[in-house]
């Protein structure tokens, strides 16, 4: 449907027609390009800057996964790399700070932080539902 509403437009361009459609082959492009930013490039931008923000804020004692699967803990972290201990018989592996696919610490850190606020809120819920039966057991005390 699309290529032929562009067909239609680069004909009646093509025809002398008005100078609305001879603009109207440019405005489809252009609507195209801007559809393929919001639908690609946008959000693989976005998921690229959370990755080095991941990166950058690595620190000693966090747990880590990299590209490759390997996980370990991080005991040293030098400018372009890191240096992690692996298993039980803490073997030491430098790695690149570019091949770090997640940090579980910070991830862990995230989840206990939603799961403290989704608590929160049902203890809130709650006490606004006791409240609410309060004073609806006031209110028909009231009335007898």
């Amino acid at each position: 449907m699309l290529l032929n509403t562009f067909k239609m437009a680069l004909d009646a361009a093509a025809n002398g027609g008005s100078a609305t459609n001879k603009y109207l082959p440019l405005l489809l492009i252009v609507g195209m390009f801007v559809v393929t930013y919001f639908i690609s490039i946008r959000p693989q931008k976005k998921k690229q800057k959370e990755e080095q923000q991941l990166r950058e804020n690595l620190q000693i004692g966090d747990e880590i996964t990299t590209i490759g699967g390997i996980m370990g803990r991080i005991v040293t972290i030098k400018e372009d790399s890191i240096i992690i201990e692996t298993g039980a018989d803490r073997v030491k592996m430098r790695v690149m700070r570019w091949a770090v696919q997640t940090n579980n610490t910070a991830t862990e850190k995230l989840k206990a932080e939603r799961e403290a606020a989704k608590a929160a809120q049902d203890e809130a819920k709650q006490a606004r539902i006791e409240e609410a039966k309060s004073r609806k057991s006031k209110k028909s005390e009231d009335d007898q």
